[in-house]
């Protein structure tokens, strides 16, 4: 399946919600986001999930949507994420040599808020179960 297809999100916002600790943790700050996932180098992200007090609501296929955050990566880096769970060094890392950047969003204010930081980094590894 292709990586943030609009089958890939919608099975990305099922296991969203299938994993208690990352939607309680985000439930509790009544985190509300959209958050869009893309490919380094390309114009526009590829696929987006919309969370309403930290349960995905809606996902799929980028199609213009207003995002927070826009994650992007290589199509490479994001797969060896999701096979092994990253950790808040890994996620740092990954920031600072420029593997992970924000095309929108404010990366440092989210790693320095541990109520998102943790969701964040599970969000990882729930990708990995799509």
């Amino acid at each position: 399946m292709e990586l943030f297809s609009d089958k890939w999100m919608k099975k990305f916002m099922i296991e969203w919600n299938n994993e208690a600790s990352l939607f309680h943790e985000l439930e509790k700050i009544s985190f509300n986001s959209t958050i869009a996932y893309g490919f380094d180098g390309e114009d526009q992200p590829r696929g987006f999930i919309q969370i309403e007090n930290g349960k995905a609501t809606i996902a799929g296929a980028y199609n213009g949507e207003e995002s927070n955050w826009d994650l992007r990566a290589r199509e490479a880096t994001w797969r060896s994420w999701m096979e092994k769970e990253m950790g808040m060094m890994g996620v740092g890392a990954a920031y600072t040599t420029r593997k992970l950047k924000f095309a929108n969003g404010d990366y440092k204010a989210m790693i320095k808020d541990p109520r998102m930081a943790g969701p964040f980094i599970k969000s990882f590894s729930v990708m990995g179960r799509v």
